[in-house]
C-alpha cells in the first residue's frame, strides 16, 4: 500500500497547485486510482487522513469559486471521503467518527445530486452506519445527561437528513416503497425532533411534485397526502398555510388527471381542504374544474361560482371561468355567472372586457343578432361615458373584422361592410388611428363588389387622409382610377407606388410587408389594366415593376410581357410605323440584357433560355442582342481580375477621401464584387485552380465596403468567410481590423473572427505565439476597454475566459511568450480588480487581484521587482478586503 499512499500524495500535491484548466485530468486520475480499492481497506497511514483534509477542503474553496463542475466536486469528495475512511485508526474517536459522517452524507448528496444513485448508495449506507455507532457510543458514555441528550439530538438530526436522501435515492431508481420504508423512520423521528417538520413535509411535497411529473399518479397521490400529513404533525414548525393549500391542490389535480370519476370525492375533499387553509383564485378555479369534470349539477357548480365571487376574486378570472364553462357546454350557467360577474363589477373601469367576451360568446354560438345588439350597446356606450379600455376595444376590432372577412370570403358584401362599419362606428369623425386607412380600403372592396363606386371613392379619400404612403392605399387608388378610366391618375398611383416600394420597410398593421409586395401588387395591376382594356396603363405598371423590383426572374417575365404588348401593336401598321414601334421595344432588351448578364439566380439553361427568347424578338433589329451570347473564357479571365483591381482601388479611395464621399465610393466597390462574383460563378462552372484566391478577396472586399456602410449583411458575409475550406488565420486577422477600422465599428464580429483565428493558431503543429498572443490581448482589450467606471459580470467572465487562454499559451512554452504581454496582462487584471474593489465588489476584486499574482512567475527578467512590489500591495489590498467585509457584514 506504500505505492498507493504515494501516488495519492503526489497526485494531491499536483491538484492543490495546479491552474483552473488542468483540474480535470489530475480528478480523474485521482478518482481511478482510489475506485480500484476494493471496499474500504484499513491503511492507518496519517499521510493518507492528511490528502483526504486537503482535499475537501480544496473542493469546498472551489465549489465556493463555481471553477469546478458538480461531478468534479462529486468525484474530489469521492476520493477524500474514501481516503479519511481507510485511514481510520482501530478505535476511531468520536471527533474522526464525525468527520466520517460529515463527508459520507455530503458525498452521498452531491452523488444524488449528479443523478448517480450506485454511487450515493455506498456513501449514505456507510453514513447511516457511522450514525448509528456514533449515538451507541453516547448511549453507552456516562456523560452528563445535558450533553449527552444535546449530542443525541445532532446525531438524530443528521440521521433524518441521510434518511430522507435515501429515500430520494430509492425514489430515483423507481423504488416506491423502499423511499416508503425510508420516509416512515423520518416521520417516528419528528416526535424527537419537530424542527424539521417544514423540511420533511417539503420533501415530500417534492416527492410528489416529480412522481406527478412522471404522470405516476397513485405514488404522487401518496407523497402530497404525505407531505400534508406532515405538516399538520405540529403546526407550529410546518411549513405555512399557503404552502399546505398548494400540496392540497396538486394533489386535487393528481386526483383530477388520474381518474376524475373513480377519485371525484377525494379531488373535490383536497381542493376544498386547501381552500379551508389558506382561500385562493387557482384554488376556487380549480374547484369548478373538478366540478365541471366529474358532471356536477348545475347547482353544485353554482355554490362554487357563488363562492368565488364571495372570496372577491379578479375580473380576469371570473371570465376565465365564463370560458371554462363554455368550453364544458355549460351554455346556460356560463352566460347566468357572466351577467352577475357585471353587476358584481359594475363600478370596475374595465369592465368592458366582459362586455367584449359576452358579444364573443354570442357569435362562436351563431347568435349574430343578439350579438350585433350587444355591439350597438358598446357603441352607445363608447359615446355616453362607457368607453372600452383600449386593449378590450382591440379584441372587439379583431372580432368584428374576423366576421366581416369570413363574410367577404363567402360573397356575403352586405353583411360584411355592415361588420366594417361597426368596427368604423368606434373612430370619431376625423379621427386618425393606425388601422383606419386599412379598414377604409377594406370598405372600399365591399363597396366596389356591390357596385356603389362613389361611396368606394369616399372610403379612399379617408384611407388616404390617415396614410397616403401606402402601398395598399395607392393601390386601391389605382383600382378607382382604371375603373373610371382616369389614365392620369392611374399613372400617379403607379408611380406612388414604385416610389414606396423604395422604402427600405413598410409596414402594414404594424405586420412587416413582403420585400416584393410591391412587385406583386405592380403585377396585379397590369393585370387589371389588361382586363379593362387599357394597355398604356397596363405598361406603366410593367416599366415601373421592371424598375424598382429586385427579383431579376419577375423582371425578365415582366419584359417578356411589354415586349409582346409592343409586337402586338404591329400587327396590321404601316412600315414606317412599324419601325417607329419597334424602337420602342430597344430599351426593353437592354435592360433584359442587364439582368441575364447579372442574374445569379438563373442557372446556366435558364440564363440560356431567357438569352434566346430576346435574341429571337430582335435578330433583325440591334446587333446589341449578340452581346447576350455567352462570352469566352479569356475573355471572363480578363474581366474578372479588372473587376477585383476595380474593387480594390474603390476601397483605397475610400480609406484616403472625406467622409461625405466615402459612401458613393464603398457603394462602388460592392458593384464591383458583384459582377465580379457573377463571372467567377462561370468560371468555376467551367473549372478553377483549387489555389485560386478569388473567393477570399471577394469576400474581404465586400464585408470592408458592407463594415464601413454598418450594413447588417455584414455578419453574413463573416459567416461564409468561415465556410471556405482552410480559411487563413491572416484573413480571419484582417476581417477583425476591418470590423473595427473607422468608420466601422463591429466589435462583436471583430471578436469572433479572433477566436476563430486563435483556436486555428493553438491547431498548428508549432502554435505561433505571438500571433496567439495579439489575439488574446486585442480580445481582451475589446471586452475590456481602458478608462471604464463599471462592469457587467458577463463580461468580467468572458474577460476571465480569455485569461485563462493566456494562462494556457504562456504554460505550453514560458520561455517563449512576449514578456511585456504578460505585464500587460498583469497590469490590466490589477487594475480591473481595483476598479471591482472602488465599486465595493470585494469577492470580484480579490479574484482579479489574485489572477494578477499568478502571472508574476511568469515574468523573466522583471519577476524580481514585480515580485517585491506585487506582493505588498497583495497584502494591502486583502486586508482592506477583509476590513470592507467586516464593515459590511456589521452593517
Amino acid at each position: 500500500m506504500e505505492q498507493f499512499v504515494s501516488t495519492v500524495t503526489c497526485f494531491t500535491e499536483n491538484l492543490l497547485h495546479k491552474q483552473s484548466t488542468d483540474y480535470d485530468e489530475v480528478i480523474e486520475k485521482l478518482f481511478s486510482e482510489v475506485s480500484a480499492l476494493k471496499g474500504f481497506p484499513k491503511i492507518p497511514d496519517p499521510q493518507l487522513e492528511e490528502c483526504a483534509i486537503q482535499l475537501w477542503n480544496w473542493a469546498v474553496t472551489k465549489n465556493v469559486g463555481r471553477t469546478i463542475s458538480t461531478t468534479q466536486k462529486a468525484k474530489v469528495r469521492h476520493v477524500a471521503c474514501s481516503l479519511l475512511i481507510c485511514s481510520e485508526p482501530e478505535n476511531p474517536t468520536e471527533g474522526v467518527i464525525r468527520k466520517q459522517i460529515l463527508m459520507a452524507s455530503k458525498t452521498g448528496r452531491t452523488w444524488l445530486d449528479c443523478k448517480n444513485p450506485q454511487m450515493a448508495d455506498n456513501f449514505l449506507r456507510f453514513a447511516v452506519k457511522s450514525l448509528e455507532t456514533l449515538y451507541g457510543q453516547l448511549t453507552s458514555r456516562g456523560d452528563a445527561a445535558s450533553d449527552e441528550a444535546s449530542s443525541k439530538g445532532d446525531v438524530e438530526k443528521d440521521l433524518l437528513r441521510v434518511l430522507s436522501c435515501q429515500a430520494e435515492l430509492a425514489l430515483s431508481r423507481g423504488s416506491n416503497q423502499e423511499a416508503v420504508v425510508y420516509m416512515q423512520r423520518c416521520k417516528d423521528m419528528l416526535l424527537r425532533l419537530p424542527k424539521d417538520t417544514a423540511y420533511l413535509s417539503l420533501m415530500c411535497y417534492n416527492f410528489g411534485i416529480d412522481t406527478y411529473n412522471l404522470r405516476k399518479f397513485e405514488e404522487s397521490s401518496f407523497w402530497l397526502s404525505q407531505s400534508y400529513e406532515i405538516g399538520k404533525m405540529n403546526v407550529k414548525y410546518a411549513p405555512g398555510s399557503e404552502v399546505q393549500a398548494k400540496v392540497l391542490r396538486l394533489l386535487a389535480i393528481v386526483y383530477l388527471e388520474w381518474d376524475c370519476q373513480k377519485f371525484q370525492e377525494k379531488a373535490l375533499n383536497a381542493v376544498s381542504l386547501a381552500n379551508k387553509e389558506c382561500v385562493s383564485a387557482s384554488g376556487l378555479y380549480l374547484k369548478i374544474r373538478i366540478l365541471l369534470r366529474c358532471g356536477a349539477s348545475d347547482d353544485h357548480i353554482r355554490a362554487g361560482l357563488n363562492e368565488m365571487l364571495e372570496s372577491k376574486v379578479s375580473l380576469e378570472l371570473c371570465l376565465s371561468t365564463v370560458r371554462l364553462l363554455m368550453s364544458e357546454d355549460r351554455e346556460t350557467l356560463a352566460f347566468e355567472y357572466l351577467k352577475r360577474v357585471c353587476q358584481h363589477f359594475e363600478a370596475f373601469p374595465d369592465l368592458g372586457t366582459a362586455l367584449v367576451l359576452h358579444i364573443e360568446l354570442l357569435l362562436q354560438r351563431g347568435k349574430e343578432l343578439l350579438g350585433k345588439q350587444k355591439i350597438e350597446d358598446a357603441i352607445t356606450g363608447h359615446y355616453t361615458g362607457k368607453q372600452l379600455s383600449p386593449q378590450a376595444l382591440t379584441s372587439l376590432h379583431v372580432m368584428l373584422w374576423d366576421k366581416a372577412s369570413k363574410h367577404f370570403e363567402a360573397r356575403n358584401y352586405s353583411e360584411a361592410l355592415q361588420w366594417y362599419n361597426y368596427s368604423l362606428s368606434f373612430y370619431k369623425a376625423g379621427q386618425i388611428e393606425p388601422n383606419s386607412a386599412k379598414l377604409q380600403r377594406n370598405r372600399a372592396s365591399c363597396f366596389l363588389q356591390l357596385k356603389q363606386l362613389e361611396k368606394a371613392k369616399e372610403a379612399i379619400k379617408e384611407a388616404e387622409r390617415s396614410d397616403p404612403d401606402s402601398i395598399f392605399t395607392q393601390f386601391s387608388v389605382y383600382k378607382i382610377a382604371v375603373l373610371e378610366n382616369n389614365v392620369e391618375k392611374a399613372a400617379e398611383a403607379v408611380h406612388a407606388i414604385g416610389l414606396l416600394s423604395r422604402s427600405p420597410v413598410a409596414r402594414e398593421d404594424g405586420l412587416l410587408v413582403s420585400e416584393n409586395a410591391a412587385s406583386q401588387l405592380l403585377s396585379l395591376a397590369a393585370q387589371i389594366a389588361l382586363e379593362n382594356e387599357q394597355q398604356e396603363t397596363a405598361m406603366k405598371a410593367l416599366e415601373s415593376l421592371c424598375e424598382n423590383s429586385e427579383d431579376g426572374s419577375q423582371v425578365l417575365t415582366a419584359l417578356r410581357c411589354l415586349v409582346r404588348l409592343v409586337l402586338s401593336t404591329i400587327e396590321g401598321s404601316s412600315d414606317e410605323m412599324r419601325n417607329g414601334t419597334l424602337d420602342v421595344l430597344l430599351p426593353y432588351l437592354r435592360k433584359a440584357l442587364e439582368k441575364v448578364s447579372r442574374q445569379c439566380r438563373l442557372t446556366v439553361a435558364q440564363r440560356t433560355e431567357e438569352a434566346n427568347w430576346f435574341r429571337k424578338i430582335g435578330t433583325r433589329r440591334s446587333p446589341l442582342l449578340s452581346l447576350l451570347c455567352p462570352p469566352d473564357r479569356t475573355l471572363l479571365m480578363g474581366q474578372k481580375t479588372c473587376l477585383l483591381m476595380a474593387a480594390a482601388a474603390s476601397l483605397e479611395l475610400c480609406r484616403k477621401s472625406l467622409p461625405s464621399a466615402q459612401s458613393e465610393q464603398l457603394t462602388q466597390a460592392l458593384e464591383y464584387t458583384h459582377i465580379c462574383g457573377e463571372v467567377w460563378k462561370t468560371l468555376k462552372a467551367s473549372g478553377s485552380s483549387p489555389m485560386d484566391p478569388t473567393d477570399t478577396l471577394l469576400l474581404l472586399y465586400e464585408f470592408e465596403a458592407r463594415a464601413k456602410l454598418n450594413d447588417p449583411k455584414v455578419e453574413t458575409v463573416l459567416e461564409s468567410v468561415l465556410e471556405l475550406d482552410n480559411v487563413e488565420t491572416k484573413v480571419l486577422e484582417t476581417i477583425a481590423a476591418l470590423a473595427m477600422e473607422p468608420p466601422a465599428h463591429f466589435p462583436l464580429l471583430c471578436k469572433k473572427a479572433l477566436r476563430v483565428a486563435l483556436s486555428l493558431h493553438k491547431k498548428q503543429p508549432q502554435p505561433d505565439l505571438a500571433s496567439c498572443s495579439k489575439c488574446v490581448h486585442s480580445l481582451i482589450k475589446l471586452s475590456l476597454p481602458s478608462g471604464v467606471s463599471e462592469v457587467e459580470a458577463r463580461v468580467l467572465e468572458e474577460v476571465w475566459d480569455y485569461y485563462e487562454e493566456a494562462l494556457s499559451i504562456i504554460t505550453t512554452a514560458p520561455d517563449d511568450f512576449p514578456e511585456m504581454e504578460t505585464l500587460w496582462l498583469l497590469t490590466r487584471a490589477w487594475n480591473t480588480g481595483i476598479l471591482l474593489y472602488s465599486l465595493a465588489q470585494y469577492p470580484e476584486a480579490e479574484r482579479w487581484c489574485g489572477l494578477a499574482m499568478a502571472f508574476i512567475r511568469h515574468l523573466r527578467s522583471l519577476q524580481d521587482s514585480y515580485q517585491t512590489q506585487m506582493s505588498g500591495l497583495y497584502s494591502e489590498i486583502l486586508d482592506r478586503l477583509d476590513k470592507a467585509k467586516k464593515n459590511l457584514m456589521e452593517e
